[in-house]
């Protein structure tokens, strides 16, 4: 029979990953008797962890919700991941910097000196993007709310503040009704997807701009979001969507350099292959002069397929590099880069 400390936190161990344990399946799986099973879960009481007994013809134990945290059971490659977890906490726009630094101490401090050490050694900076702007912090108790109304499927009201600011400040529109569905982070900022009920369609709301109000409104039944895909839905949201592939502007070129070149830096554009240093790239941005300029900044010479916007926008673009060099000069060739 394994020694008693060992098998507590074997008991531990099989209550974490299961809601309700029958009592004599759990002996078998400690290979100890159901009065053994009995004593070990009163002294787990003992250290403070909510054992509630179940009753029945398969009477047994469950891990219950304490008022507060008891001592929790990691292996070590949930102790590792909590570590990278919450040192790169800062990047997540969630507002719990401060918290998770105590946290990751709090943890560290329980570890054995075989992990400790492992997690000492592990030391993460999360960095923005570069250029970025910096985010909006969140509330972590906006977070909370949210997440509550969506886990309840409730309907949320909120006041929505929207991007637009005046003389006066943001402007605040009317409370807002909403059937909330998923939380999502992306680039730093967290959104609301929900489904609108004033405007009867799907929108993406920013999580920094809105202040719940309550109570809370009725149960609603879940909608399955447009395609399925709750992160395509969002990448589509920010694509726009009045040209193909969600982009308003879209056009295609031939370059001069092979497709493997170009393939990396096309992002959500299509390379075909030409020949050995020739490519068709069919690419997609915001505006036209935005297309010109993105597909300007591979190196070699290109042929405008179409569309005619594509062109007229290279034509608008060499001649404010022009203006901007001084005034039309002859061709200079380019710097080499070897």
């Amino acid at each position: 029979m394994p020694k008693t400390s060992a098998r507590l936190l074997s008991l531990l161990s099989l209550l974490q990953a299961r809601r309700d344990w029958p009592g004599q399946l759990l002996a078998e799986r400690l290979e100890v008797s159901p009065r053994t099973v009995r004593r070990d879960v009163d002294r787990l009481r003992e250290l403070g962890y909510p054992i509630v007994a179940t009753k029945g013809p398969d009477g047994g134990y469950r891990l219950g919700a304490g008022t507060e945290l008891p001592p929790l059971l990691f292996d070590d490659d949930q102790a590792v991941a909590l570590t990278v977890a919450l040192q790169t906490a800062t990047a997540t726009g969630a507002g719990i910097e401060e918290a998770a630094a105590r946290a990751l101490s709090t943890v560290r401090q329980v570890m054995p000196a075989r992990l400790r050490h492992r997690v000492d050694a592990l030391r993460i900076t999360a960095v923005e993007h570069a250029g970025a702007r910096p985010q909006p912090r969140v509330d972590p108790r906006v977070l909370m709310t949210l997440s509550a109304a969506v886990r309840a499927r409730e309907v949320l009201r909120f006041d929505y503040t929207s991007a637009r600011v005046g003389d006066d400040g943001p402007a605040t529109a009317p409370p807002r009704r909403a059937q909330p569905h998923h939380l999502v982070t992306r680039g730093g900022r967290w959104y609301l997807v929900a489904w609108d009920l004033d405007r009867e369609d799907w929108r993406t709301f920013r999580v920094d701009r809105i202040t719940p109000r309550t109570p809370t409104g009725p149960r609603f039944t879940p909608r399955e979001v447009p395609g399925g895909e709750v992160a395509a839905f969002v990448a589509g949201r920010f694509q726009g969507s009045d040209g193909p592939g969600g982009w308003p502007c879209r056009g295609e070129v031939i370059l001069d350099l092979p497709a493997a070149d170009v393939s990396p830096f096309a992002h959500d554009g299509v390379v075909e292959e030409l020949g050995p240093d020739r490519c068709r790239l069919v690419l997609g941005a915001w505006s036209w002069p935005g297309l010109a300029a993105t597909i300007g900044r591979f190196d070699a010479d290109i042929e405008v397929v179409g569309p005619a916007e594509l062109k007229d926008a290279f034509a608008h673009l060499a001649r404010r590099y022009a203006d901007a060099a001084g005034g039309p000069a002859e061709p200079t060739p380019p710097p080499s880069s070897r």
